[in-house]
């Protein structure tokens, strides 16, 4: 059987949490949400890290360490993927355009990597260019990318580059061309998010047709459109990803938990001839380090 690696993103920054009382918040819960989607069948889980009393997006270290002792002391087999993305949220004023108005959370390059940095998991994401995002912009330029991209490189953790545009995927290509990125680049397509690139076949085929012939690539659609990208993604030979970041629904009307959506991601999968990679295997697979900082296997 062909195999790919499994994503659970299980429960990323967006105001979701008002939304279904599956959304994990603490950093008990987010690590507990990561381990039982681990048992249910994914390679990876990728975390962010919450405010406990607010549900709003965190940047405290202490909070991500957490979620990783306590994914690794549950003896789990689960590579961790922390996102990188931190702060970068910008909302004009109105008054002072050029000011970042209500709702603004910008962080550095150096801050953005700090949980990266300290902790050393497996894999990170790395967000690849700005973007409006519903109503505000991710703000990600382009030399605060490429000293992000060297930072991690530095850490030896191995860097998931996220595209959400067609013109993220070329500069992605530009760092793996300056030597920021090493080994075989590993590109997510992230589809549908408002107002990235299209959730639909032609886009992924475009993106496809332009990545490295010795590239790694996966892709997510969010909402209603998780499944059927996953289904589509797996039949062109990427991996995948599910949970709650991207989706919180089951079925139509029914409330998801990440381990149910990882279920459904592996029965989709086996129904087309394809088996999930476990850990070990993906770490072969993509050159990753072992847990805990140690060397490449």
């Amino acid at each position: 059987m062909k195999k790919a690696l499994l994503t659970a993103a299980v429960t990323g920054a967006g105001d979701t949490t008002s939304k279904s009382p599956h959304v994990p918040v603490t950093p008990k819960e987010i690590a507990e949400a990561a381990i039982e989607s681990a048992k249910a069948g994914a390679t990876v889980a990728h975390v962010h890290a919450r405010n406990p009393e607010t549900g709003g997006i965190s940047h405290n270290v202490d909070h991500y360490r957490e979620i990783v002792d306590r994914i690794r002391e549950s003896e789990t087999d689960v590579i961790i993927n922390i996102t990188s993305g931190g702060g970068g949220d910008f909302i004009p004023s109105l008054n002072t355009p050029a000011a970042g108005g209500n709702g603004t959370d910008m962080q550095t390059p150096a801050e953005r990597h700090q949980p990266v940095g300290e902790l050393l998991p497996e894999m990170c994401t790395l967000d690849c260019g700005s973007v409006n995002f519903g109503n505000m912009i991710y703000m990600s330029p382009t030399d605060w990318l490429r000293e992000q991209a060297a930072l991690i490189q530095q850490s030896g953790v191995k860097p998931e580059l996220e595209c959400f545009d067609t013109g993220h995927l070329r500069f992605a290509q530009q760092l793996v061309n300056e030597g920021l990125i090493d080994g075989d680049p590993m590109y997510q397509f992230c589809m549908g998010i408002p107002w990235g690139m299209d959730a639909d076949e032609e886009t992924m085929m475009y993106m496809k047709n332009r990545i490295p012939e010795n590239a790694h690539w996966s892709a997510f659609g969010i909402g209603r459109m998780q499944l059927p990208i996953l289904e589509q993604t797996a039949q062109l030979g990427g991996n995948v990803r599910v949970g709650l970041e991207d989706n919180l629904y089951l079925s139509k009307g029914v409330l998801a938990r990440n381990d149910q959506l990882v279920e459904k991601a592996v029965n989709m999968l086996n129904s087309n001839d394809i088996e999930v990679m476990t850990p070990q295997e993906a770490r072969i697979q993509f050159g990753l380090r072992n847990p805990y900082g140690g060397e490449n296997i």
